[in-house]
């Protein structure tokens, strides 16, 4: 039986990207994870998982949130350093 963390890995997400899945589509933790597998294993996924962040950022922002917004930088930059193809700017428009 897979646990919780062995789904994390399988989708080479961090706990914190998939928070900030969860948080960009309003969805359970499991979810998040499947849908950050597809997304990551995809060739568009990793610059729709970046904008998710950055979304999630701009709303944190917005309330003034300032303890999210640095979470979720952090998060952001791990994630771009580890998935460099979602460096793709497309998506950023």
């Amino acid at each position: 039986m897979l646990t919780i963390d062995d789904c994390r890995e399988l989708a080479e997400l961090t706990e914190e990207e998939i928070d900030a899945i969860c948080e960009h589509e309003h969805c359970s933790e499991m979810l998040a994870i499947e849908l950050g597998n597809y997304l990551v294993h995809s060739p568009e996924g990793c610059p729709r998982i970046r904008r998710m962040i950055l979304d999630d950022i701009e709303h944190a922002e917005t309330r003034g949130d300032t303890r999210h917004v640095v979470k979720l930088k952090l998060t952001l930059k791990h994630f771009c350093e580890t998935h460099p193809e979602a460096a793709d700017k497309a998506l950023d428009q």
